[in-house]
């Protein structure tokens, strides 16, 4: 029998974000990705500082994912998808090019404009479904 992860807290942080997700609206799911992809280089920018040696490719790769499909995933109708398209492309790139020979700095940069955007986000009235 093969288990599901080897990371017993690994395949609870997916449960509980699948459940989150099955749930979530379309504005709740931005959300949602935009505290995952802070969670995941956070999680890189810890390691790093550990282990410069080491590069913390999963957190890395799950941040990349999780830009590539905000891309993606701007509305056709969203008044800001330019901008919003640029900001996440500017960020999957930047994200991407540290998955092989992290940066720190970088790294931390990236977080950071997740976060401000998420902090933004949260701090907006909730848009009617």
């Amino acid at each position: 029998m093969q288990m599901l992860s080897s990371k017993p807290d690994a395949a609870y942080r997916r449960v509980d974000l699948d459940a989150r997700i099955e749930a979530s609206s379309n504005g709740e799911l931005t959300r949602i990705c935009l505290e995952e992809a802070v969670s995941a280089l956070s999680q890189a920018s810890l390691a790093l500082e550990r282990s410069a040696n080491s590069p913390p490719t999963e957190s890395i790769g799950r941040a990349h994912s999780i830009a590539i499909w905000l891309v993606r995933s701007v509305s056709p109708d969203n008044p800001m998808r330019g901008q919003l398209m640029q900001f996440y492309g500017g960020l999957a790139a930047t994200i991407g090019s540290n998955l092989v020979r992290p940066d720190l700095v970088q790294i931390r940069q990236a977080r950071d404009d997740f976060r401000d955007l998420l902090d933004a986000a949260q701090q907006a009235p909730a848009r009617a479904a």
